[in-house]
Formats: C-alpha cells, structure tokens, sequence
C-alpha cells in the first residue's frame, strides 16, 4: 500500500516529467557536442564519451530523489503520508525502493535516447554506432546504474535536509565546489567521492583513475545506505507537526 501511494505521488508530480524531458534534452545536446568534435565517429571511445551522458544526467535523478522527502516537506503533506503510515521508517524505505527504480527508468530512458538518436546521426555520417562492443554496453550500464544510486543517495539527502531548495543547492554545491574543487586538493580520495565514483561506473577509456566499475557501484550502493541509516534515524526523531 506505501510503495503503491508512492508510484502514485510520483507519477502525478509534474516536476518529475519536467525533469525527465529536460534531461533527454541534454542527452541530445552533449551527444551533438561529441559527435561534432570528434572526426572518427566508428570509434568505440567516441561511441563511449557520447554514452557517457546517460550517466551524466544523473544530477536529475538526484534532484528526483531529494524530492521525495523534502518535496512533501514543502508542500506540506509529509504530515498526511505519517499519519497514513505511523511507522516512519517503512515511509523511507518504500520512497527508497520506489525512487531507486524510478532512477534507473530515468537512465533507461536516456539511454534510449543517446542510442536512438547515435543512430541516426552516425547512419547520416555513414557510420556504425558499435553494438557489438562490450565497453560501449558498459558505460550504457554504468549510467542507468550511476542515476539508480544517485536517486537513492537523494532520498536520504532529502529527507536528512527537509528543506527542498537547501537540499538540491547543498547536493549540487557537493558536486561543485568539494567534488569539483577541493578535492583535487587532496589527492586521491577524491576518487572515492559520489561523482567520481558516478564517472568510475561509466567505464569511460579516459578514465585511467579511480576504482574499477564494480567496486565503484558497491562504494555507491554503500553511500546510499549510509545515507539511508542516517535519514531514517532523523526522521524517526524529527517533529515534522
């Protein structure tokens, strides 16, 4: 019944399609970028840097999830789903379970778009895109695995920081500026950081640091759980009244 009201919320709430069209809009926009600058378009790794948006765009399924919680904290609603559902952690888990899936359909999606439209621009380009390469299905993989764990780890961002705007600038000021800035700083834990971790999964050639793909997952998988632990500990004590 909670998994149920779940898919509900999630497919009625508007923002969640917004959010699903803009990033094929951006699939398109960095596979047009890959696709002009590079000459030799029967190559895997240029195949692969095309691909590699799927996983990308996972920002959005980050955004997806931390709306989740905190969407109904500013909304006002979250007071309803608790006294619907008394018992506060099985309201996580079920918004977890439901926005973990809903993560992957948005990399299915834009997988299915990358590959769509790579296959009309290289057939126009009187190239081949390379179904048959095993690191092209890998970085395709990798990416609808990088927004699953992503709209997991956002749950728990959501529901640890209740409000949404602060909760989406905190999340991406991580990627920003400790990911994309400070961390360069300090060597090579930085490798092990969520969107590090998001790239090593994509299994790009380029990407010669960090760990191998699947350890990357599980490092994520661990980063949603730990994320989770600690919503769930904070929502049980939290007055949400």
């Amino acid at each position: 019944m909670i998994v149920r009201a779940e898919i509900r919320k999630l497919r009625t709430t508007r923002t969640v399609w917004i959010l699903l069209a803009v990033a094929q809009a951006l699939v398109l926009a960095g596979l047009a970028g890959v696709m002009i600058n590079n000459d030799d378009l029967d190559d895997v790794e240029t195949q692969q840097a095309a691909m590699a948006h799927v996983g990308l765009v996972s920002l959005f399924a980050l955004v997806l999830g931390i709306m989740a919680v905190a969407g109904e904290y500013r909304h006002r609603t979250i007071t309803d789903t608790y006294l619907t559902t008394p018992h506060r952690a099985r309201v996580v888990y079920a918004k977890l379970a439901v926005y973990t899936v809903a993560g992957a359909l948005f990399g299915v999606a834009a997988a299915v778009t990358a590959l769509a439209s790579a296959a009309v621009w290289l057939t126009a380009e009187d190239a081949t895109l390379q179904l048959s390469s095993a690191g092209l299905w890998q970085t395709i993989t990798g990416g609808i695995l990088w927004n699953a764990a992503f709209a997991a780890i956002g749950v728990g961002v959501g529901a640890l920081i209740t409000n949404l705007m602060g909760a989406i600038a905190a999340a991406l000021a991580w990627i920003a500026v400790i990911e994309g800035v400070v961390a360069k700083l300090v060597g090579d834990v930085r490798d092990w950081l969520p969107f590090a971790l998001g790239s090593a999964l994509d299994a790009l050639p380029t990407a010669v640091n960090g760990p191998p793909p699947w350890l990357a997952g599980l490092a994520l998988a661990g980063y949603a759980a730990a994320f989770t632990i600690a919503a769930t500990v904070t929502t049980l004590r939290r007055d949400v009244t």
